[in-house]
């Protein structure tokens, strides 16, 4: 039964990789996710299918995070059937690499659209619920690139800076209304978003050794979205084996 599963939550491209492992941690803890994907139904079915074989209980919700009309009717959705949203982490993102000398106009518009107004399109109904009910977790997924900045990913660092800038301004406006908003910023993890890089080149540069993994990530969103976590706002926890 879906009563006694206190907590609602809202995840952005949770078919699949890091958002994935996020909705199965969150629902692990008895928290009922909702798993947002734009077009692998396959494999958001997949999470669904994997979450509700544990103690947790979830639904499906395609719209498209780009789109300020689908976020916000898909969060109004959630409110009509659970009556709340507690947490909300913003996941989805792509990426189009490509030297910015070289670099079309539409590949900057699409990461900055995925990835950065995307916060704005979801975040703000949302934020209006959290508001009423006074409580609320926001987590962000950025990216070591938004701290660094990587050669080829110009749009990608940049959407990813503008997030971690976009967490910590909204935590200083929400703070008081005991809702956190922080950001997770993950090197290199073993996910799609790696294919075509040069992976034994990247594993060299990290003091780890290795590839994070989905799992590592979720462990720390987890306990953003925990009660433990009530006085951590507007920080951004790097996972990333010591690349920076």
């Amino acid at each position: 039964m879906t009563k006694d599963l206190k907590k609602v939550a809202l995840v952005t491209g949770a078919g699949k990789g890091i958002g994935r492992a996020i909705a199965l941690e969150l629902a692990n803890s008895r928290i009922f996710v909702y798993i947002n994907y734009l077009s692998d139904k396959i494999s958001a079915k997949k999470t669904l299918g994997d979450i509700n074989a544990l103690t947790g209980q979830g639904g499906l919700l395609q719209f498209d995070v780009r789109s300020p009309e689908e976020s916000q009717k898909a969060v109004k959705t959630i409110i009509q059937e659970k009556g709340k949203i507690d947490i909300l982490v913003n996941n989805a993102g792509i990426r189009e690499d490509k030297l910015l000398a070289m670099m079309k106009k539409d590949a900057w518009q699409n990461v900055i659209d995925a990835n950065l107004t995307s916060f704005y399109n979801v975040t703000k109904p949302v934020l209006k619920n959290m508001l009423k009910n006074r409580f609320g977790r926001i987590v962000n997924v950025a990216s070591a690139a938004g701290q660094t900045g990587n050669p080829g990913q110009v749009n990608y660092s940049a959407s990813k800076a503008g997030l971690i800038g976009a967490t910590k301004a909204l935590a200083r406006e929400v703070g008081n209304r005991n809702i956190t908003v922080n950001a997770v910023a993950p090197g290199f993890i073993e996910t799609r978003m790696l294919e075509g890089m040069d992976i034994d080149s990247i594993i060299d540069t990290i003091p780890a050794k290795r590839l994070g993994r989905p799992e590592e990530v979720a462990h720390a969103v987890l306990f953003l979205c925990s009660e433990k976590a009530a006085y951590v706002n507007g920080q951004v926890i790097g996972i990333n084996g010591g690349i920076i």
